[in-house]
């Protein structure tokens, strides 16, 4: 009776064990797991787009669309700008000199060079700063606008001017994203009661943006 009871107990624990350490249970805990700490460690980011979605599309609301515009007048080393040979004009140091005199900042996005000016285009999220340049006597006119930190949020929403940097921080956003809604799904499918009435609210969710989208939009 004993050998029996314990060969009994044994393969109860088996089935157990065997039950707790199915493809299906695995599942579900991985995604248990994707969904609870991705939701947490993208959690900053995800409020940061939700928030300039919502100034992006009313930047009145919040002042995104106010700018301050400052010229500035001065001359340069004029060495750095009248060489005949266009290919020696001292870029580095223009724009470094521009940096230090202005506080200029961004990076360069154009650099143009023509037989009477050298003009310099320096860009950052929310900022613009243009430089022109006489190549015969080294005057300059610069032209700044700066913007308030509603246009910074913005223009990092939409990745403009930011680097290659922050591209990156709006690549892994998104694939943290998929990966959040992805694991949710799955989930989703592990509980029984639930699972019929939440696909038919995504289906529902879905139909309403398309009806959104083929009625409002031109």
């Amino acid at each position: 009776m004993t050998s029996i009871k314990n060969n009994s107990e044994t393969s109860s624990l088996k089935k157990k064990t065997v039950k707790a350490n199915s493809p299906k249970k695995e599942v579900a805990k991985l995604s248990r797991w994707l969904h609870i700490y991705l939701s947490m460690v993208s959690f900053a980011i995800v409020l940061f787009f939700s928030v300039t979605g919502l100034t992006l599309n009313h930047p009145t609301w919040f002042g995104g669309d106010k700018q301050v515009e400052t010229k500035y007048k001065g001359k340069l080393n004029v060495k750095w700008v009248n060489n005949p040979d266009t290919t020696k004009i001292a870029k580095l140091e223009i724009v470094e000199f521009l940096r230090k005199t202005h506080n200029a900042k961004g990076f360069v996005s154009e650099i143009r060079i023509d037989d009477a000016e050298v003009s310099v285009s320096l860009k950052g999220p929310a900022y613009s700063c243009d430089a022109f340049i006489n190549r015969e006597n080294g005057n300059y006119e610069v032209s700044e606008i700066r913007m308030g930190l509603v246009a910074v949020m913005n223009d990092l929403h939409k990745g403009r001017d930011s680097g290659s940097g922050w591209s990156w921080v709006i690549d892994v956003s998104a694939v943290f994203l998929i990966l959040v809604s992805l694991s949710g799904l799955i989930l989703l499918c592990f509980i029984k009661k639930k699972r019929v009435a939440g696909f038919i609210t995504g289906v529902v969710g879905l139909l309403i943006c398309y009806l959104i989208y083929a009625l409002f939009v031109p």
